[in-house]
């Protein structure tokens, strides 16, 4: 996430004038350390993290930079409650990572309260600089919009016009559902069925035979958990041989 920059300018923020100066700046990793996210956040995560202060302090010695990680659990009542805590009693000055859209809403609007910073590596749901967008969050890296406007589009155009979403019943698979619907329908596609799972679910067995009964070109998933489905869980021969005809299937590697 390119944190020896960011830091560099949060050190320039922090320690702009006498009045403000400070010694240390902390950043809290706040991260899923234990579910279906954790292994494209967790502990990788708090180390990539680490690695990027020290990288940052072999220019800057003098710069004291501590981080904190703690679990979200995927729920944004334990993201809120961690996100308080950590800049009203532990003097977390930015919280970062933050996998889980659902989550990164709600810590985003606490950053906001409070005059802090939030940086989103991890969620993806375009709100977070569309109608939830504050001055005191930065969305980094990638979000829904690109993935439908890219990806998206451009399956549309080689022919995958008629499309079944598949799709994680949270903020990010919400977002990401209406805004490839909207690049489909605007491309001259249709969508022609829709479902929602809970987050983490292990069968989809009922959902991808709703998805064979559409006839779509395209399944669209939202998660993971899909993927692995699909692709390594014994399934029943009517839904393997959904997932053998329906191809291509447009499957999200990364969502959060």
């Amino acid at each position: 996430m390119h944190l020896k920059t960011i830091l560099g300018a949060l050190a320039a923020a922090l320690l702009c004038g006498a009045a403000h100066a400070q010694e240390a700046i902390k950043i809290g990793v706040l991260s899923d350390m234990s579910s279906l996210y954790a292994d494209l956040g967790g502990a990788g995560s708090v180390a990539a993290a680490k690695m990027a202060v020290a990288d940052f302090q072999k220019d800057h010695p003098n710069l004291k930079v501590e981080i904190v990680s703690g679990d979200h659990q995927n729920k944004p009542d334990v993201g809120t409650g961690l996100a308080n805590q950590w800049f009203d009693v532990d003097k977390v000055d930015m919280i970062i990572d933050t996998p889980n859209s659902g989550v990164a809403l709600a810590v985003s609007q606490v950053a906001s309260q409070k005059n802090k910073v939030f940086i989103g590596s991890g969620p993806a749901a375009s709100d977070l600089t569309g109608p939830k967008c504050n001055a005191n969050t930065v969305h980094w890296t990638y979000d829904t919009w690109m993935l439908a406007n890219g990806t998206g589009k451009a399956i549309v155009k080689s022919g995958g016009d008629t499309w079944f979403f598949l799709t994680a019943d949270y903020a990010f698979g919400h977002a990401l559902e209406r805004d490839t619907a909207a690049v489909v329908e605007a491309n001259g596609g249709k969508v022609l069925g829709k479902v929602r799972h809970p987050l983490n679910t292990s069968d989809f067995s009922s959902f991808l035979l709703q998805a064979q009964t559409s006839k779509a070109k395209i399944v669209a998933s939202r998660t993971q958990a899909a993927t692995r489905s699909i692709r390594s869980r014994p399934l029943p021969s009517s839904v393997s041989s959904l997932a053998a005809k329906s191809l291509p299937v447009f499957l999200c590697s990364r969502p959060t």
